[in-house]
């Protein structure tokens, strides 16, 4: 009875530690409902992040390097996740420079001041210097952080990380079907990595 027993578990340890050698060398997950993109004809690639998190911040001098030299296929997407108040508050910030189209000018300094500085940013009052600093007037600020456009997007927030499963960040869905982040990838560079596989893959398939 001992050495039946035995060699099933062992059987059943070595079935386990090769899933897992696939899994870990897959380095990421398919989701079980995929999503539709928001441009058909282009491979979309999501991150979902926090200007408060630290690996986010980790991430995106090696995102960032990726992003500028997209191919011509893929369109990126940033996303901010808003799982509480707080996290809301630096998501509402985001969506107000991409209404005002300054979100190249301040992504980078936003993460710098809250990571580095640590700077709240997370009142009216404050965002308004920070933008104001960055080349945005007090009236534009205003009137984008308040407008139906920013609240809108505020709505759909705490409904995004649900549709594609997202329970932390930074993570990465590539084409509405797969999910990756550090943890499954095992490193930011072979997140990167996992995300250039896929995209080939969904390339080849259009």
């Amino acid at each position: 009875m001992f050495k039946k027993i035995t060699q099933t578990g062992l059987l059943i340890l070595l079935f386990s530690c090769a899933f897992l050698v696939k899994a870990e060398s897959q380095g990421y997950e398919t989701l079980s409902s995929p999503q539709p993109t928001q441009n058909p004809a282009k491979i979309e690639v999501i991150e979902f992040f926090w200007y408060g998190c630290p690996h986010c911040y980790a991430f995106e001098p090696v995102l960032e390097k990726w992003v500028k030299n997209l191919p011509a296929n893929v369109e990126f997407i940033r996303i901010p996740a808003a799982f509480n108040e707080v996290w809301s508050k630096h998501a509402k910030a985001y969506y107000t420079a991409e209404a005002l189209g300054v979100v190249d000018k301040v992504h980078a300094d936003f993460f710098d001041a809250i990571q580095n500085k640590k700077e709240k940013l997370d009142t009216e009052a404050e965002l308004a210097t920070f933008f104001v600093a960055h080349s945005v007037t007090e009236s534009q600020f205003h009137e984008a952080y308040n407008s139906f456009a920013v609240d809108a997007k505020m709505r759909q927030a705490p409904l995004m990380a649900s549709r594609y499963g997202i329970t932390g960040v930074p993570a990465i869905i590539i084409n509405g079907k797969y999910r990756t982040n550090g943890t499954l990838a095992g490193s930011h560079e072979k997140m990167i990595e996992v995300m250039d596989k896929l995209i080939k893959q969904e390339s080849a398939k259009k």
